[in-house]
């Protein structure tokens, strides 16, 4: 039996900030929302691969959400990673320098942001394993 992954969930405090970064800054779009009486259910799409980003908005929840030590980032591939980068600046979200990494199986040029809510995103340039 093979299993398909569909969806990654993260806790935010401000539900249109969070769905304002992934919509503009990467262009997922809402596919399904679930309201109950004490959470938000909101699943953003990416187009390309179908795989979904599940928002969690606890109501009446206020205060960041801790990260712990065990969350890393989640990652998206573009085509232009300097024209993304501007892109990103151009929304007003803090963006980091774009690095390079190169080994005997590889590269990677690449830069981090941070949605609204503090969690990491790597942006990577699509090409060799990243496509």
């Amino acid at each position: 039996m093979a299993a398909k992954l569909i969806h990654s969930m993260i806790r935010v405090v401000d539900l249109e900030r969070a769905q304002r970064f992934y919509t503009q800054g990467f262009g997922l779009s809402e596919s399904h929302r679930m309201d109950f009486p004490t959470f938000t259910l909101l699943y953003l799409r990416d187009p390309r691969s179908g795989y979904e980003l599940e928002l969690t908005l606890n109501k009446g929840h206020s205060e960041p959400y801790t990260h712990g030590s065990g969350y890393g980032h989640i990652a998206f591939a573009v085509e232009d990673l300097a024209q993304h980068h501007q892109h990103l600046k151009s929304l007003g979200y803090t963006v980091g320098d774009i690095k390079e990494l190169k080994a005997p199986t590889g590269a990677a040029r690449f830069f981090f942001t941070t949605d609204p809510d503090g969690y990491k995103v790597e942006v990577i340039e699509r090409g060799g394993h990243y496509v």
